[in-house]
C-alpha cells in the first residue's frame, strides 16, 4: 500500500546547523503529554526508531506509521491549494513534543497562533492560509511542518497524490528518565495471560520514584487491539515520556475473568463472580475444643465523660474487646485496669495483642487490629500483688473524636476484676480513681457484656464445589448470647465481633477459598495454615470489599487440610462467606497444567 519509492529523498532540507536549534528549549508553557493527543498511545513506540515516516493520502483517513497501517482520526486536507495536515495528530504520530503556551501551540521551530490563524517559523511570519481551523482541529501546511521539524516531505513519483513526511525522533530532555518494558507475546487469546517485563531506568542512575501504566490488564477477555502504556517518574521529579507497545486478542478463549483469577489472583485480590449467592451451603460441625470467654465492651461507644464502661471478673484465659471514640471535650485514654482479688499474688500474662489507635477512620479500626493481633507473639507478664492493680491495656492519647480498637488475650493465673475506663488524659488509671468514677450506662444501640465460648471449632469436609459457608448471619450461623456482668441483663453479640472461628477444611487440595461480603462494607484479615506454611492474609489488600459478587480471595491450598482462623472485623459490617472453588479449570486439565507463573 506504501511503495518503498516514496522513501526517496525529497528538496525540503535543512543543514546541519539547524538539526541543532531543534535541541533548544522550547519558549513556551509545558509540553502537551502525547498520550493525551489523537493518536499518541499508538505513536511513542514508533519514536524509538531514528525517524519516523508518515506515509499518507489527502481526504483519507488510512496512514502508514513506519510501515505499520493505522488511521487519522481527522484526516490531511487540501485547503488553498495547500497539503494541510492536522497538528496536534501529526506531532502525536511523529513522537515530536507539542508545547502550550496562553494561545499558542510550538512544534519544533514553528509557533502557531489558534486564534489569529497565524504562523511563524523561526521568527518569520508565514503566509496567510499557513494555518487553518476546521471544526476545531488546528492544520497546518504540510510544507511548513516539514521545515519547522528539519524533516523530509516526499511525493509519489507516479501520481504525486501519496506522499510520505519523514522525520528525525526528538531527542528528548537527556535528564529524564526512560520507560521500557516488553510483553512475552504480541498476540494472545481471550483470557490469557500477560507476562510484562519492565526495564525502565534513568541515564544516571537516579531512582526511579513513581510508576504509572495506562491500559495494563493482567489478561483482556474481549478480542480487539490494546495499547498499553508506561511512564517513569525519577527521584530528581523528571518524568519519561511515555512508552506503549500494543497486544491483539484472537480466537478461542482461553480464561473467562472467574477461572482466569481462580488461577492467577493474588490473595486479597477480587475478582467477579455473579453467581456467589446461588452457591449450595457448605455444612460446618461443631467439634469439642479449648475455649474462654469473651469480655466486650462498645456501649456507650461514645463515652462523654470518664468513667466505667465495663466491668467483670476472669481466672484463666480470657480475649478482650473494646471499641470506643473519645466523646469528652478534651483529650483522653482509653485503659483496661487489672485489679488482683486473690490473697496471693497473680501473674497476667497478655498472649496475644492488637490495636487500632488513635484513628477517626472507622473502616480501618477492625483490619489494623486483626493484622497487629495474628502477629502478635506475646506481652508482658505482670505479677500482682494481693489487691493490687495495674494497667494491662493503655491506648495512646485519643483527641476529641478519635478512637481506640483493641483486642487482647489474658491469661490470669487467679481470679483478677478487669475494668474498661475512659479517663481524661490528667487522670491516673488507679485503682483509687476508678473507685470514684460513675459505672456509665449504655448507649442502646451497642453492645457490652460477657459471653462464654469465644472459640468456635468446626470441621468442613467438602464434596460438590463451588460451596459456601456462612459466617455471622445469627440464622446459620448463631450470635453468643452473654450477661451485662454491671446491669445482670442477658446480652446478644450480634455478627459475632471477636469470637474466633477455628475452621478445619477437610479435603482442601486443589481448592481456592475466597470471602464474599453479604452486609456492606468489610475489611478484615484471616490467619491460614496450610501445610508447613503460615500465612495471614489482609482482606482485600486495598480498599474494602463490598459487594458479594466480587469476593476476594483467601487462599490456594495446597494441602488436603487447612486451617482458617478468622474473627469477624470490629468496623466491618457481617455477615459473609467463604466461597470454595475448584482451583483449576476442568475444560484446561489439572490445576497447575499450562499456568505461567513468571511474573518479573
Amino acid at each position: 500500500m506504501f511503495p518503498s519509492s516514496l522513501r526517496s529523498p525529497g528538496r525540503w532540507r535543512r543543514p546541519l546547523l539547524t538539526t541543532l536549534l531543534l535541541l533548544t528549549p522550547p519558549a513556551l508553557g509545558g509540553t502537551l503529554p502525547l498520550a493525551g493527543l489523537p493518536g499518541a498511545a499508538q505513536a511513542a513506540p514508533v519514536a524509538a526508531a531514528g525517524s519516523v515516516q508518515l506515509t499518507f493520502t489527502v481526504d483519507a483517513a488510512t496512514l502508514g506509521v513506519n510501515g505499520e497501517a493505522t488511521r487519522w482520526q481527522n484526516p490531511p486536507r487540501l485547503i488553498g491549494g495547500r497539503t494541510m495536515l492536522p497538528l496536534r495528530e501529526a506531532a502525536a504520530w511523529l513522537g515530536q513534543p507539542l508545547v502550550e503556551g496562553g494561545d499558542q501551540l510550538q512544534l519544533g521551530r514553528l509557533v502557531v497562533g489558534v486564534r489569529s490563524s497565524t504562523a511563524a517559523l523561526a521568527g518569520a511570519a508565514q503566509p496567510a492560509g499557513t494555518v487553518v481551523t476546521v471544526d476545531g482541529v488546528v492544520y497546518v501546511s504540510a510544507r511548513t511542518l516539514t521545515e519547522a521539524l528539519n524533516a523530509n516531505l516526499s511525493a509519489d513519483d507516479d501520481t504525486g497524490r501519496i506522499l510520505t513526511l519523514t522525520a528525525l525522533r526528538d531527542g528528548g530532555n537527556p535528564l529524564a528518565p526512560q520507560a521500557r518494558f516488553s510483553t512475552d507475546k504480541i498476540v494472545y487469546a481471550p483470557g490469557e495471560r500477560i507476562v510484562y517485563t519492565e526495564y525502565a531506568y534513568d541515564p544516571d542512575g537516579a531512582d526511579l520514584t513513581a510508576r504509572k501504566w495506562v491500559g495494563r490488564q493482567d489478561a483482556f477477555f474481549q478480542p480487539g487491539t490494546y495499547t498499553i502504556g508506561l511512564t517513569v517518574t525519577n527521584s530528581r521529579g523528571l518524568q519519561s515520556k511515555p512508552f506503549t507497545r500494543t497486544v491483539t486478542v484472537q480466537g478461542a478463549p482461553l480464561d473467562s475473568p472467574l477461572t482466569y483469577a481462580l488461577k492467577y489472583a493474588a490473595p486479597g485480590d477480587r475478582f467477579p463472580d455473579a453467581q456467589v449467592l446461588n452457591y449450595p451451603l457448605a455444612q460446618a460441625v461443631p467439634v469439642p475444643g479449648p475455649s474462654y470467654p469473651l469480655i466486650f465492651s462498645d456501649s456507650p461507644e461514645v463515652p462523654t465523660q470518664s468513667g466505667v464502661l465495663y466491668q467483670d471478673t476472669v481466672s484463666g484465659r480470657a480475649r478482650l474487646l473494646a471499641y470506643h471514640l473519645n466523646g469528652l471535650d478534651r483529650p483522653a485514654r482509653l485503659y483496661v485496669l487489672a485489679r488482683n482479688l486473690e490473697d496471693r499474688p497473680v501473674e497476667v500474662r497478655t498472649e496475644r495483642l492488637g490495636e487500632t489507635a488513635p484513628t477517626r477512620i472507622e473502616g480501618l479500626l477492625g483490619q489494623v487490629t486483626l493484622l497487629d493481633y495474628f502477629a502478635s507473639t506475646g506481652g508482658p507478664v505482670l505479677t500482682l500483688g494481693a489487691g493490687q492493680s495495674a494497667a494491662v491495656y493503655a491506648s495512646p492519647t485519643l483527641s476529641v473524636g478519635s478512637g481506640a480498637n483493641m483486642m487482647q488475650d489474658l491469661s490470669a493465673s487467679g481470679r483478677v476484676e478487669l475494668t474498661f475506663l475512659m479517663l481524661e488524659d490528667t487522670l491516673p488509671p488507679t485503682a483509687q480513681v476508678a473507685q470514684q468514677l460513675p459505672y456509665l450506662p449504655t448507649d442502646g444501640r451497642h453492645v457490652r457484656g460477657t459471653f462464654p465460648g469465644a472459640v468456635r471449632h468446626l470441621r468442613v469436609s467438602l464434596g460438590a464445589l463451588p460451596a459456601r459457608l456462612v459466617i455471622g448471619d445469627g440464622l446459620v450461623d448463631p450470635a453468643l448470647t452473654g450477661t451485662d456482668a454491671l446491669t445482670r441483663q442477658p446480652v446478644r453479640l450480634s455478627g459475632n465481633y471477636g469470637v474466633l472461628y477455628d475452621l478445619q477444611v477437610e479435603g482442601a487440595a486443589g481448592t481456592a477459598v475466597a470471602l464474599s461480603p453479604r452486609g456492606g462494607l468489610y475489611r478484615g484479615a484471616m490467619n491460614v495454615e496450610d501445610g508447613p506454611i503460615t500465612q495471614t492474609i489482609k482482606l482485600p489488600r486495598s480498599g474494602n470489599a463490598i459487594k458479594p459478587e466480587e469476593p476476594v480471595l483467601l487462599w490456594r491450598a495446597g494441602s488436603p487440610r487447612l486451617n482458617i482462623d478468622f474473627i469477624p472485623a470490629s468496623g466491618s459490617n457481617l455477615p459473609i462467606s467463604l466461597i470454595f472453588y475448584r482451583a483449576g479449570n476442568p475444560g484446561l486439565g489439572n490445576p497447575g497444567d499450562g499456568l505461567k507463573v513468571y511474573q518479573p
